[in-house]
């Protein structure tokens, strides 16, 4: 079986002292795709080089909304630039957070917007990130796809399945995390049902929300993205190796990538 992480943060601190073990023991899982994904100028640079050193590793270069309010003048400048080097197959992680109250309203605006028309620009997906503000997400998402046609992830997704609908509808896919393996998580196992089969993919959001069984486990790693996969194809009634082959397909689709 082979499985596609497509959300980790493979250059956080967490990873300095192990990262090699990390990439092999994914490997050995069947994880033979890890997207490494920027959450500032700094992150974009480095899942660059990660890309270019590990063959299994891919980048997606970016601002998340919490660090917008830290950015430099000049580092928009460099995820722009950085969106043109190799192996980058995504723009992200972007998006809203109105849970963190790290970077006011209107600064997460102005950056989402500016990565959803760089990911236009560049047809590059991009890498949602969605925390207590669904409408505003998708009142964006609505006003993007009047300029042109969108591709992107909703990813760790916990909005609800009326949201999902709209944003597969907008032209993106949606992505689950460790989250939907909580024992709590009945309302966002019942949503992974309702995704089509050419729209779900899975990830880890490493070193962050390790799946059960193993949460509370730090650092997570991409690994254990197979037991999310094996949450998901319980509950979506299919066997894990259908669910490995599907979510793989898709995020190959999505990234543009052979198989």
């Amino acid at each position: 079986m082979r499985f596609f992480d497509t959300h980790c943060h493979l250059d956080d601190d967490d990873f300095d002292s192990d990262r090699d073990r990390v990439i092999s023991r994914a490997t050995q899982a069947g994880v033979e795709t890890i997207l490494a994904v920027g959450t500032t100028a700094d992150s974009s640079s480095a899942v660059v080089a990660l890309a270019a050193r590990y063959p299994s590793v891919l980048a997606a270069v970016g601002i998340q909304p919490n660090y917008c309010a830290e950015a430099k003048s000049d580092d928009w400048t460099r995820v722009v630039e950085l969106a043109c080097a190799p192996r980058v197959v995504a723009i992200g992680e972007t998006g809203l957070d109105r849970y963190w109250d790290h970077t006011p309203f209107d600064v997460q605006q102005d950056y989402f917007d500016r990565h959803i028309r760089l990911s236009q620009a560049k047809s590059l997906p991009f890498i949602v990130h969605l925390r207590d503000c669904e409408e505003d997400i998708l009142e964006m998402l609505r006003d993007a796809r009047a300029r042109g046609p969108l591709q992107g992830v909703m990813h760790s997704y916990t909005g609800t399945a009326a949201g999902a609908a709209e944003c597969i509808e907008l032209g993106l896919y949606i992505s689950f995390a460790g989250m939907v393996t909580y024992k709590k998580s009945d309302d966002l196992r019942a949503v992974a049902v309702t995704i089509p089969d050419d729209r779900i993919l899975i990830e880890t959001d490493a070193p962050y929300l390790s799946p059960h069984p193993k949460r509370g486990q730090r650092p997570n790693e991409p690994a254990l993205v197979v037991h999310t996969a094996v949450c998901l194809a319980e509950v979506r009634g299919v066997s894990l190796k259908s669910l490995a082959e599907l979510t793989t397909a898709n995020a190959c689709r999505l990234f543009t990538l052979r198989r």
